[in-house]
């Protein structure tokens, strides 16, 4: 078991110090940052209490939460679908605003009007019906409440309000037709009973977080897809189906959860085999355009996406920064072909089809390489050729078992990849590491220095500079700005370093980083996913505020019992910060949150927004 401590002792008097604590001497002296702020607002800290906190001089209120009407039709019925649900129950929620909020991406319309596109990652039965099902009804509604809502909102006063009915209105669920692109559309793998063409799929599932593209689309991406896949992998015949399952998890006993497998057999892998091969991809919606259908975009590599991040580089191609959320798996980048065009909308959607794949070692001087699995030019596809065979023979292999091609490449096992961010005034790469609490554990990988804890219960996260700033370069630097923790923890392992040093008692204790966004003065804002463990903090998750130019740190929201916070996301005037309160309640811990006096027993995933009272924006 590595401390860091005993990493920084191995580090003094050496150069290296310096990168690992922050890059210090090279980056925080850059002029590019501008202004140095503090933060001003008044710190929370960690706590349980069954309500949602904001500071000082800020308000709240829900904006959007399950079951709420996206067309002019009623509500979904909570407590009936708590009790006794009834058919009309699950037509209603394919019309409405469905379960577990997590990715939130704001997308402006005019002045006054903008679209909310937001992920339903799983549902909750334990929470959403009173019996231990689930039925077969149960199943459907679950199956309904997955996927992306787009949904218009406008403003009304100093906040803002969905708009029931609006044209862009939109659910995508888990039965929604989405179309299959890029290098693995029509692979003998991708085709199904119901699509032998293996170009088309019903529904996207499991919609962790996702990202923006510069032509304003959304990338949503499918996470922990096997949840849903049920089967005895043990007896399918084709042993190269077989091996690809199990390397990502399929079939999963949490399937049993969910019961899709009884409502349709392709979520049953003995009747189906290949469905599953059409999950775990990153999906483009647009949502300005309701008839345009999702696309499963293939070139990005198949694994359990958390972000897509894209950056336009100096010479106009894209760059998408990916992270595979599962612990020991790796971070990923895929740089497109073809160049962003800003002024043919339409010229740009194809961008994501072409390009090269990469993912990312990690070497202990604090430099590290970006590896190229594979390079998709048209119908052509140029592998690694210190790839097997395997891949070699069949190069589509590298996009649909892209864990393979990475493990074979020696890629760096990492701490739970999850948000993967682009900070645009430092022009550096923020990694949130959530956790790996087997890590440096018996038959599982040591420590190394960019997982240098082990277990790593608290998280950690990575920041990254590409080779002059150029998000298409191939090698880079890293550093490790903040150890999570609690600064008065008694286990080294668990205190909180930030920037190298021991945080202050008075510092607000963090753990699980999960999402995050900046805001334009380039904080950082954190949101976890993790702190009530009894492993972490055993309190509340929140939102936090990193300021890497005074290395101040801040809580500055705390959600309610059992949730996590998702979706960190700014309006484009920064007055409004929205986030996501997801699974209220989960594991017993109990809360009937948003408690809006409407008779509801059952909590509710929410999208709530945050605001300064005195109306100025929320960072200053």
């Amino acid at each position: 078991m590595t401390y860091f401590s005993e990493i920084l002792r191995g580090a003094l008097n050496r150069r290296d110090l310096f990168k690992f604590v922050g890059l210090s001497a090279v980056l925080y002296v850059v002029p590019t940052y501008g202004r140095s702020k503090t933060l001003t607002y008044k710190t929370l800290y960690p706590n349980s209490e069954d309500r949602v906190m904001v500071p000082e001089g800020y308000d709240y209120s829900v904006l959007i939460k399950w079951g709420d009407p996206l067309d002019n039709g009623p509500a979904l019925n909570w407590n009936r679908v708590h009790e006794a649900l009834t058919e009309e129950d699950i037509e209603r929620q394919k019309h409405c605003f469905g379960y577990n909020c997590d990715y939130v991406g704001f997308f402006r319309l005019d002045q006054d009007r903008a679209l909310l596109v937001v992920n339903h990652e799983y549902t909750n039965p334990e929470l959403m019906f009173s019996n231990s099902g689930p039925t077969q009804e149960q199943s459907k509604l679950m199956l309904y409440a997955h996927g992306v809502s787009v949904v218009e909102i406008k403003r009304d006063g100093g906040k803002w309000v969905y708009v029931k009915g609006s044209t862009y209105n939109r659910r995508i669920t888990g039965e929604t037709i989405c179309y299959i692109s890029g290098p693995a559309a029509g692979h003998e793998l991708m085709k199904t009973s119901y699509d032998p063409t293996g170009t088309f799929v019903k529904g996207t599932l499991n919609n962790c977080a996702g990202g923006k593209t510069p032509w304003g689309t959304v990338l949503t991406c499918e996470e922990n897809f096997n949840s849903y896949f049920a089967g005895d992998r043990n007896t399918l015949p084709d042993d190269l189906i077989k091996r690809i399952h199990e390397r990502y998890g399929v079939p999963s006993s949490r399937s049993a959860a969910y019961g899709f497998h009884n409502i349709d057999n392709r979520f049953d892998i003995n009747q189906e085999p290949n469905e599953a091969f059409r999950f775990g991809w990153v999906v483009e919606i647009d949502p300005y355009d309701p008839s345009r259908p999702p696309i499963k975009r293939t070139a990005l590599g198949r694994f359990k996406h958390e972000a897509a991040t894209t950056v336009v580089a100096p010479d106009g191609r894209v760059v998408v920064y990916m992270g595979d959320d599962e612990r020991f798996e790796y971070v990923y980048k895929f740089v497109t072909k073809g160049r962003y065009n800003p002024n043919n909308r339409e010229a740009n959607f194809s961008l994501l089809d072409e390009g090269t794949l990469y993912v990312a070692k990690f070497k202990d001087d604090f430099t590290g390489e970006w590896i190229e699995i594979a390079t998709v030019d048209g119908n052509t596809i140029t592998v690694n050729p210190d790839l097997p065979d395997e891949f070699k023979n069949d190069p589509v292999l590298c996009f649909i078992n892209t864990r393979g091609a990475a493990d074979a490449l020696g890629a760096t096992k990492m701490d739970r990849p999850e948000d993967f961010e682009w900070n645009p005034i430092t022009k550096t790469l923020f990694l949130a590491l959530t956790n790996n609490d087997r890590r440096g554990t018996s038959g599982y990988p040591s420590t190394d220095r960019a997982n240098p804890r082990g277990p790593n219960y608290m998280g950690h996260i990575i920041e990254i500079m590409e080779e002059g700033r150029n998000p298409t370069a191939t090698t880079f630097m890293w550093s490790i700005p903040m150890l999570c923790g609690d600064p008065n923890a008694e286990e080294e392992n668990k205190k909180l370093i930030i920037y190298g040093q021991p945080a202050s008692s008075s510092v607000p204790a963090i753990s699980a980083p999960d999402n995050f966004t900046f805001d334009k003065e380039g904080n950082l804002w954190i949101a976890t996913d993790g702190n009530p463990s009894s492993r972490r903090l055993g309190k509340n998750d929140g939102v936090y505020t990193l300021n890497m130019q005074t290395k101040e740190f801040k809580m500055f929201l705390s959600g309610v019992p059992g949730c996590e916070i998702c979706g960190p996301e700014f309006s484009d005037d920064y007055k409004t910060f929205f986030c996501a309160i997801q699974h209220p309640g989960e594991g017993n811990k109990p809360t009937k949150w948003p408690y809006l006096g409407d008779g509801v027993i059952v909590p509710r995933p929410s999208v709530i927004q945050v605001w300064r009272t005195d109306g100025k924006e929320i960072y200053l």
